[in-house]
């Protein structure tokens, strides 16, 4: 566990650049929270959860800024997954992602039922969210997801790849994706990034001719 927390901070760290430290307010470090929400998500606990165990080991409270005699309240925790700008989170998966070797990329898309929404909130915005279509750009070897683009209107490929192509075009010299993701205006727009697209196109098949059987002499 020391080893996964002392990891976590660092990337936390890289991440979060010159907002890391504690905030004006006082409190916990930024990197901190981050770290708690690594911890609970590895071992599957709950925001409750999380305080006991947490408590129970002084080296990593340590290495938090947590008093094990007077832990932070588990909505601490709660109201700060949602306190971080995305580009944090982008930056967290891209950071984390370079622990790994790498070869080359790859974008896809795909889409989660997303059922967890409030209904208050829902109405309020005068929204019904059935599902969230996600584009994720991960590398073909390790499979880490280096960057993700989440979108509630259905955004098509040819729109969402470059956009997440161009978050990221100091890194990759391909990208690989299926047809989907293809257009001219697409082809152009990563071209002029000098990346290589490589788009696999779909080659439908034509149906077989059906062998008679030769008339008999």
């Amino acid at each position: 566990m020391l080893n996964l927390v002392e990891t976590a901070l660092h990337v936390a760290k890289q991440a979060l650049g010159k907002q890391a430290g504690k905030p004006d307010s006082g409190g916990l470090a930024r990197e901190a929270h981050i770290v708690a929400h690594r911890i609970r998500k590895e071992e599957g606990h709950s925001y409750a959860e999380l305080i006991d165990p947490v408590g129970l080991m002084p080296t990593v409270c340590d290495q938090l800024g947590i008093n094990p005699d007077a832990p932070p309240d588990p909505t601490t925790f709660y109201h700060s997954f949602d306190r971080y700008a995305m580009y944090i989170w982008r930056a967290l998966l891209r950071i984390s992602a370079k622990q790994y070797p790498q070869s080359g990329l790859a974008l896809d898309s795909t889409f989660f039922e997303r059922n967890q929404a409030s209904q208050y909130y829902l109405q309020r915005q005068g929204r019904s969210i059935k599902t969230i279509k996600t584009t994720t750009l991960t590398d073909t070897e390790s499979l880490a997801v280096l960057d993700i683009h989440c979108c509630i209107e259905r955004e098509h490929d040819t729109k969402a790849g470059p956009r997440v192509v161009r978050r990221n075009a100091d890194d990759p010299r391909a990208v690989a994706a299926d047809n989907g993701f293809q257009d001219w205006h697409t082809e152009y727009e990563i071209a002029a990034l000098d990346i290589e697209y490589l788009v696999h196109y779909t080659v439908a098949r034509r149906p077989q001719p059906q062998r008679t059987s030769e008339a008999s002499e």
